[in-house]
């Protein structure tokens, strides 16, 4: 993701979104439109297509269901029409378990895990906005993964609301999905 473009201090909804047809993918954090940078590198590639086969197998015959970019999230600040909602991301890997969030359009409502994999021009989005944005709708379990240092950060609420610190893992290690009773994801497979 790169940075907020379009009319400075304009507010955009799903609306504007919708009507954006140039070919470009954008994406919109409490109304501010922030465009996405080109297609995302070879690891990136390599490492979302391992995370979401592992994912799809495991969620294979259960209610939940496991989505990658472009995919959009609307997440509403109330019960606004979906024209006025004014935040849509495309997270790289998500998991929805109920499925009535999910639409053609793709899913209203906070998914159960979303998976960021970092480039350089996404990294302060992801590390601070992305990271409240989805603390504040309330998002399970959030994961940002490293490509180029192999390590994983896993922010999971806690019974108060909040994140708080996140636990890292380096290559070597397993990490379990939380929303899950009993998958784990050996890293040393994601980062070949």
């Amino acid at each position: 993701m790169g940075y907020p473009i379009r009319e400075k201090n304009k507010i955009y909804t799903y609306k504007d979104y919708l009507e954006w047809e140039n070919g470009d993918r954008w994406e919109l954090i409490e109304g501010v439109a922030y465009y996405m940078t080109p297609a995302p590198s070879r690891s990136h590639q390599k490492i979302s297509v391992s995370l979401v086969d592992q994912l799809f197998q495991y969620v294979k015959g259960k209610e939940c269901e496991v989505y990658h970019a472009p995919f959009d999230v609307r997440l509403p600040e109330g019960n606004e029409k979906d024209e006025e909602i004014r935040t849509v991301v495309q997270p790289d890997i998500v998991v929805v378990c109920d499925p009535s969030k999910l639409d053609e359009k793709g899913c209203k409502g906070s998914p159960d895990l979303v998976m960021e994999i970092l480039s350089p021009a996404t990294s302060s989005i992801d590390h601070i906005v992305k990271l409240n944005l989805y603390e504040k709708n309330k998002v399970p379990e959030y994961w940002i993964i490293h490509p180029t240092d192999k390590i994983v950060m896993v922010y999971r609420l806690s019974e108060n609301g909040s994140y708080g610190r996140a636990d890292v893992y380096s290559e070597k290690d397993k990490v379990k999905v939380g929303i899950f009773k009993d998958f784990v994801i050996e890293l040393k497979e994601i980062f070949v």
